[in-house]
């Protein structure tokens, strides 16, 4: 769900508009009808961080080349020794 504030109603209802942001992830505050900023919840700003380092790693960036190429195998945790 995409939650959407002007200027104005962010500043006069902030209170209800950080508790959207909680719930849904992100808000999108207008000005004259355009988007020119966006506000993004604690839990949402770290996963998009957590992303962007993995996806920045070129271990990690080997390993998804190879999986959407189909060249990874999967196994049960039963089958790993230990």
């Amino acid at each position: 769900m995409k939650t959407t504030y002007s200027v104005s109603k962010g500043q006069s209802q902030f209170p209800s508009l950080v508790r959207a942001v909680q719930r849904t992830g992100v808000a999108t505050i207008t000005r004259h009808d355009e988007a020119v900023v966006y506000m993004v919840s604690r839990e949402k700003w770290e996963a998009l961080l957590e992303t962007m380092e993995l996806l920045s790693n070129p271990a990690f960036q080997r390993q998804w080349r190879r999986l959407h190429a189909s060249k990874v195998k999967y196994r049960s945790l039963d089958a790993l020794p230990g």
